[in-house]
């Protein structure tokens, strides 16, 4: 299956987190550092994907498609109009795992 580029319709910003230490208090401190901003097909869970979803006590509630990527993987996060996406894996194109790949993600939490 080919990506056709009307799919990605969405501009999203895939995020690193970034641990940091607090120079007044010592503390370690993770904030969230923009690496790319790509192209991106966003697609909630149907109702009956998310009962299925919710039966197995998953946290998918979507998946974002982009073109593939070396540099993504489940630690980063994915943001869309100030909403924010943990990614919860990276599955390569079933065809040749080399054109897209989609992310599984979790409900999206508003940025500060």
């Amino acid at each position: 299956m080919s990506l056709a580029s009307g799919r990605l319709r969405h501009r999203i910003e895939l995020q690193a987190p970034v641990t940091t230490q607090d120079p007044i208090t010592g503390e370690m401190e993770t904030t969230w550092q923009t690496y790319a901003r790509v192209w991106a097909e966003i697609v909630p869970l149907s109702a009956r994907e998310f009962i299925a979803a919710s039966a197995e006590q998953s946290e998918v509630r979507g998946r974002i498609t982009i073109r593939r990527r070396a540099d993504v993987n489940a630690s980063h996060r994915a943001v869309h109009r100030g909403m924010a996406y943990d990614i919860l894996g990276v599955l390569a194109d079933p065809v040749s795992g080399l054109e897209y790949q989609t992310l599984p993600v979790s409900e999206g939490v508003k940025v500060a």
